[in-house]
């Protein structure tokens, strides 16, 4: 123990008539701490304005394309339900699991319960807490409920008696934020065919350069980061619910990959949030399809094999990478990528659908793109894409860029009316519609038939 100074005898006294007081003070931290979080985040957040009626859901402004709209089923206003809401997933009784990143800090996370009762009215029940910055919520090979948490994959079971007591780590020791305190923080996974986990680990910095925007680079020239961050990597299915903690490189060179989906073909699909360089038109965000030992590039070449600033091209061999299958619009942001199989809009069956969440004004949307049999999107050459308040701009001439639609062409800000949309995760509800979540509004949202 440190050695504790003597303190002069008046201060004593003060000291001892003040414990009490500060005592209780420290009692209320942890309660006081949420609220507010909730007060801060209610301030910051802008309001959906509700007029008519989106199959059963207040309607919201959003201007969407025809024959759907984009109802609002609950956003957040106090302390009860998720502060930022993110992973989403429907359970066998109609209920619904969000996972709440809460804070871009650890430890401030949770998982929620909500059911929707018939009158609309959303109830939300508290699963566990003290999380770190939770994101993806699935159901595993085995039947049962897992999230990424920044550091760590994890179990739970909704239906126990106290489902915090029924956390239970499946794959520890993933990168915390030590190693993620300037970009990437993030965990997501996604399960293949043989039950492997396909587990994100993000980049630690923008482009792996210093402040002089000079690489960092290690004792061969690559990358000081490039070996072990800033890749997908594959734990091994052991059975039973258990997975290998040990891993293999799955596919490297890839900045964020918060965004993966299996096809059931197989192929496995990555969303690429590109490096922030301060033009709003350039680099372009990617969808790359993920092949074993495939290097994407990352930190050394954006778009098709451009090098990047501070990387010659001697150092960054853009033509021995892989390069993406489409680019996406620049700061697009995608976070989430699915395959809709759902009843409610056959016109949509077998489309991967994205969700562009970045702040910039390409982002804001959920997308719907045309695929090939193996899931792969088909792709135009060159082309445009839609700009907020309006217009459009085009891409690189010859490059690939999806082919599909713009589900939310009108998710921009109006005043008293609406938000710009902060699509995170998409889950797809047993009757068809297209469940969202909004974490920079605190909103959860429905696609669906007018």
């Amino acid at each position: 123990m440190p050695e504790t100074r003597r303190e002069p005898q008046h201060w004593a006294m003060m000291m001892r008539k003040l414990a009490p007081l500060l005592a209780a003070s420290l009692t209320l931290i942890g309660v006081v701490g949420v609220a507010l979080d909730a007060q801060a985040l209610t301030a910051a957040r802008r309001q959906y304005a509700t007029q008519g009626v989106c199959a059963g859901t207040p309607a919201t402004t959003v201007r969407m394309v025809p024959n759907t709209c984009l109802g609002l089923v609950w956003q957040g206003a106090g302390n009860d339900g998720p502060l930022m809401p993110r992973g989403l997933m429907q359970l066998a009784d109609g209920d619904w699991l969000v996972t709440d990143l809460g804070a871009w800090t650890a430890g401030r996370g949770a998982v929620w319960r909500l059911s929707v009762a018939s009158d609309g009215a959303a109830n939300w029940r508290r699963l566990a807490g003290g999380l770190s910055m939770p994101h993806t919520v699935a159901r595993g090979p085995d039947g049962r409920i897992y999230v990424s948490e920044m550091n760590r994959i994890l179990t739970l079971d909704p239906d126990a008696a106290d489902p915090a007591a029924s956390v239970r780590t499946v794959i520890g020791g993933l990168p915390d934020n030590q190693l993620h305190d300037n970009r990437h923080p993030l965990s997501s996974f996604v399960f293949d065919g043989n039950g492997d986990l396909l587990v994100n680990v993000g980049a630690p910095t923008d482009r792996c350069v210093d402040k002089a925007g000079k690489p960092v680079v290690n004792a061969s020239g690559a990358c000081i980061d490039s070996a072990a961050t800033a890749q997908v990597r594959r734990h091994a299915y052991l059975g039973r619910g258990r997975w290998s903690e040990d891993s293999t490189v799955f596919a490297s060179g890839l900045r964020n990959s918060i965004a993966l989906v299996r096809h059931r073909s197989g192929t496995i699909l990555q969303g690429e949030n590109s490096v922030d360089l301060t033009t709003p038109d350039h680099p372009y965000d990617e969808i790359n399809v993920l092949r074993q030992g495939g290097d994407y590039g990352w930190p050394y070449c954006v778009d098709m094999a451009t090098p990047l600033p501070g990387w010659s091209a001697a150092q960054s061999r853009c033509g021995q990478r892989l390069s993406p299958v489409a680019l996406l619009p620049p700061h697009a942001a995608p976070l989430d990528l699915i395959y809709y199989e759902g009843a409610m809009f056959p016109e949509l069956r077998g489309r991967l659908l994205m969700t562009w969440h970045g702040y910039r004004r390409a982002a804001g949307r959920i997308v719907a793109a045309e695929t090939d049999a193996q899931g792969a999107p088909l792709v135009d050459r060159g082309g445009r894409y839609a700009i907020y308040p309006r217009g459009s701009l085009p891409y690189p001439a010859g490059a690939p860029s999806i082919r599909g639609k713009v589900l939310t062409p009108g998710w921009n800000r109006i005043a008293d009316r609406q938000p710009q949309g902060a699509p995170v995760v998409m889950a797809v509800a047993r009757d068809g519609s297209i469940w969202v979540t909004d974490d920079k509004n605190r909103a959860i949202l429905r696609i669906a038939r007018p």
